[in-house]
Order: structure tokens, then C-alpha cells, then sequence
């Protein structure tokens, strides 16, 4: 689930200000301009964003069922080096229609710094949540991630002069109500690992408000090739650190996180081709779906991520929430949804 998309084509405008909120609102990231005579096509919108939240969804899926295989710097560095050939060829293609700000065909963002910055607190977020798949089952943790819409809320509040509504604080409140129906504080069964999705949507949002201020001008496919960049860098790094602190009983206790690179099979190659495809994928449709359709219709389908994670929790892994748990989802996705629209009107 980390595409890199353009919301904020669209300029709803709030008491004559650019809403932020319906605007971001939901999943991964942003350039401004979509093509100027690109007109929207709402099923088509739709009918993208809905592969993407699929194809991403199957693949943080994927990352959890096969993490006893991989470490978790090991699948950053594979993963992204299938995919950033593909991007670069992407980028290279001749554009269908319009132009973006940054020069056509360029690798170079327009903001490197804040660009590169941007790529790397995606990278931290990917590998918080990612540690936590292992210990939580997926439906849960998903639904926990989906309170970027809530988090991307209150940032806009707080750090872009954002106003919103009444109404848009009792949803926001409402979403967070699910997230305690969820991880259960004061249950005996408490898991804390559960409260890690949460501290992954807190740097999302954070990720998103960069991205609408300081990478707006940015073609929506360069961001998502330093994004890819900035997880072989990192994974390279941390498995070099590794290789020579090797910390033995840190990998006893968690191989995923501080374990050493695998020897892999046919079967995992495999895999990283099926997780580096669904990036390419995801990266592209969720970033088409925004370009062609309003954003608060988008965002609202974008929600169907926890639909599809909890079909890959049954299917994967025979995962079958209580009742407590998806009431708490239900609370979330219905807040994510409120949130969304109700700040557009």
C-alpha cells in the first residue's frame, strides 16, 4: 500500500482556501498538476484505484507471509532494484497528453532535498509497519494504518492553517474510538506491537503534508523512483551495519528486522518479482485514479484496502477477525470516509 499519487490536482478550495485535508486524505503521495486537458473519467478513476489498493494490499500480504524467508533490508534492496528498471523506463516514455512542471523525461526532481527527505521517512514508515506484520495479524494492522486520513487531518490543522468543521472533529474522533475498539489497551491480550501500524500512519501523514508543501511541482512517477532509490540505499546500508555488528541474539529474537540476507529459491525470486511488480502497478494506477477522478470520490474507494486485507487474511493466513475487531474497522473506515468528504463540503 504505498503508491505515490497526485491529489492535488483537483484545488478544491474550503472558505477560499486549498483543502488539504480532502485533498490528501487516504493513502500515498502527490504531484500538483495533472494533465491540463486530461479530462475526468470517474470509473475509470475508480476502477485504478481499486487495482491499486488490490495489487498493494497483495503485496504487504505478501511481505507478511514470507517474512520467515526474507529480512526485511534484503526485501527493500530486491524488491526495488526490479522495480526501479521499469520506472525509469516509465518516465521515459512519451507522456499521452500535458506536461509536468519538472523538464520531461528528467530523473531530477524538482525539490531533490525535500524530495529525498520525503523518500526517506517512507522508507522509516515501510519498515515500522513492516515489523509489526509478523506479530499482528493483517487485517488488524491495516485498519490501524488507515487513520493516515485522520493523522493527515490534524497535521493539516496544526502545521498548514487548515479549518475544518465541527462535524469533521467528531469523525476524526470517531475513527480514533475504532483504533481503541481495535488494540484494546486495557485487555489482557494487548499486543503493543499492534500500536506500530499507528506510529506508520503518524509519519504517512507527516509524509504527505512534505509532500503537498514542499514536493507539489513533482511528477507523481520520479517521486515514486527516489522513493524506490531511497529503499536500496537504505537496505544496503543497514544490511552493511549488520553484516559487520552481526547481532546474534537480536536475530535470534528477530530475525525479519536484524537478521542477515537469506539464500533465496526459485520461489522467493518469484515473490520479489510479484512485490516489485505490485509497486509498479500500485505506484501507477493510484496515481492515474487521482489524475482522472475528484479526490474525495477516489479517497472514498481507496478505503476498499481493508476490504481486500481482509480477503488476503482469510485466504494467506485463515485469519478471521472477531467481533470487537471489525466494528473497530468499521468505525475507521467510516470515519476515513466522513473525514474525506465531509471536509469538501
Amino acid at each position: 500500500m504505498h503508491y505515490t499519487r497526485p491529489p492535488y490536482g483537483s484545488h478544491e478550495k474550503l472558505n477560499g482556501k486549498t483543502n488539504l485535508i480532502a485533498a490528501t486524505a487516504a493513502h500515498p503521495s502527490c504531484a500538483e498538476h495533472a494533465p491540463a486537458h486530461a479530462p475526468d473519467n470517474v470509473r475509470i478513476a475508480i476502477f485504478a484505484i481499486v487495482l491499486a489498493v488490490f495489487v498493494l494490499s497483495l503485496g504487504d500480504a505478501l511481505v507478511k507471509f514470507v517474512a520467515a524467508d526474507f529480512s526485511l533490508w534484503q526485501l527493500y534492496v530486491l524488491r526495488s532494484l526490479f522495480a526501479i528498471p521499469v520506472l525509469i523506463a516509465i518516465i521515459k516514455l512519451p507522456m499521452a497528453s500535458g506536461k509536468w512542471h519538472a523538464p520531461g523525461g528528467s530523473f531530477r526532481p524538482v525539490a531533490l532535498g525535500w524530495t529525498a527527505f520525503r523518500s526517506f521517512m517512507m522508507v522509516v514508515m515501510w519498515a515500522i509497519y513492516y515489523t509489526a506484520l509478523p506479530h499482528i495479524t493483517f487485517s488488524v494492522a491495516a485498519s490501524v494504518l488507515y487513520t493516515i486520513p485522520l493523522f493527515i487531518t490534524l497535521l493539516s490543522v496544526c502545521f498548514v492553517g487548515d479549518r475544518v468543521s465541527v462535524a469533521v472533529w467528531l469523525a476524526v474522533g470517531f475513527g480514533f474510538a475504532g483504533v481503541l475498539v481495535i488494540v484494546r489497551p486495557t485487555a489482557d491480550n494487548f499486543n503493543l506491537y499492534a500500536l506500530l501500524p499507528l506510529l506508520s500512519a503518524m509519519l504517512f501523514a507527516w509524509a504527505m503534508i512534505l509532500t503537498r508543501t514542499k514536493c507539489r511541482r513533482e511528477n507523481p512517477k520520479v517521486l515514486a523512483l527516489w522513493q524506490n532509490l531511497m529503499f536500496v540505499i537504505t537496505g544496503s546500508i543497514i544490511s552493511g551495519i549488520l553484516l559487520i555488528w552481526q547481532p546474534h541474539e537480536l536475530a535470534a529474537l528477530n530475525p525479519f528486522l536484524f537478521g542477515g540476507w537469506m539464500p533465496l529459491g526459485g520461489v522467493q525470486w518469484l515473490v520479489v518479482i510479484i512485490l516489485a511488480t505490485t509497486v509498479v502497478i500500485g505506484n501507477i494506477s493510484g496515481a492515474f485514479a487521482y489524475q482522472r477522478g475528484p479526490s474525495a470520490v477516489v479517497a472514498t474507494f481507496d478505503n476498499t484496502y481493508l476490504i481486500f486485507s481482509l480477503l488476503w487474511g482469510f485466504l494467506l493466513f485463515v485469519e478471521i477477525p472477531d467481533v470487537q475487531a471489525i466494528i473497530g474497522m468499521a468505525m475507521i473506515a467510516a470515519s476515513g470516509i466522513l473525514t474525506v468528504w465531509l471536509s469538501r463540503k
